[in-house]
C-alpha cells in the first residue's frame, strides 16, 4: 500500500515534513563536522607570546624594535630583527618594572644611545629595565611590554636568576 494514498493533502504534507526532518538529522552531523575545524582554525587564536619593544638604553638597537625576551637558565636574551642582547644573571645589578624609568637609573652616568620616551608613560607598569655590568661598563636595556603579558615573566625571571625584580605598586582607582 502506498503511504500517501488516501490521506489527502494534509497527510502528504505531514510525510514531507517527516522526510525533511529525517534528512536534516542526517545532514547536521556532517555540517557540525565541517564547522568544528573552521572554528578551531579561525575562531580561536592561540595565546600570543609577549611582544617586547626596545624603548631605550645603551645598546645599539633601533628604537621600538619589537622582539621576544627569552629567559634561559643563566641569562635574559632579547632578540629583535637585526639585533640581540644577552644579559647574564651574574652581571645584572638591577631589574625594575615600572610606568617609567626610575630616578635611580636616570642618575647613572651612562652613554645612552637612545633615551626612553617616558613623558607619556601613564600609571601602568610598562617599562622593564635591566641594568648590568659587563666588561667594566654599566649597560642598560629598557623594554616596553604590556603589564599583563609581563606577569609570567616576572615569576620566571626571579626564579631562574635568584634576584628580585622591583615592581612599582599600582592600584587602579577608576
Amino acid at each position: 500500500m502506498n503511504p500517501g494514498v488516501g490521506l489527502g493533502n494534509s497527510g502528504a504534507n505531514r510525510l514531507m515534513e517527516l522526510d525533511w526532518a529525517k534528512q536534516t538529522l542526517k545532514i547536521w552531523p556532517l555540517a557540525f563536522l565541517m564547522l568544528v575545524p573552521w572554528s578551531t582554525a579561525f575562531g580561536i587564536e592561540p595565546a600570543k607570546e609577549a611582544i617586547f619593544q626596545y624603548a631605550g638604553g645603551t645598546e645599539k638597537i633601533e628604537i621600538d624594535c619589537a622582539g621576544k625576551l627569552e629567559v634561559t637558565q643563566d641569562s635574559l636574551v632579547f632578540r629583535c630583527p637585526g639585533a640581540s642582547v644577552v644579559m647574564p644573571f651574574s652581571t645584572i645589578t638591577l631589574m625594575e618594572f615600572r610606568p617609567d624609568v626610575s630616578h635611580r637609573v636616570r642618575k647613572l652616568k651612562l652613554k645612552w644611545t637612545t633615551y626612553p620616551n617616558t613623558l607619556i608613560a601613564g600609571k601602568q607598569n610598562q617599562y622593564f629595565t635591566v641594568v648590568c655590568k659587563k666588561e667594566g661598563a654599566t649597560r642598560v636595556v629598557v623594554l616596553r611590554v604590556d603589564p599583563i603579558a609581563m606577569r609570567p615573566y616576572l615569576a620566571e625571571i626571579e626564579l631562574k636568576s635568584g634576584k628580585r625584580v622591583e615592581v612599582k605598586p599600582y592600584e587602579d582607582y577608576s
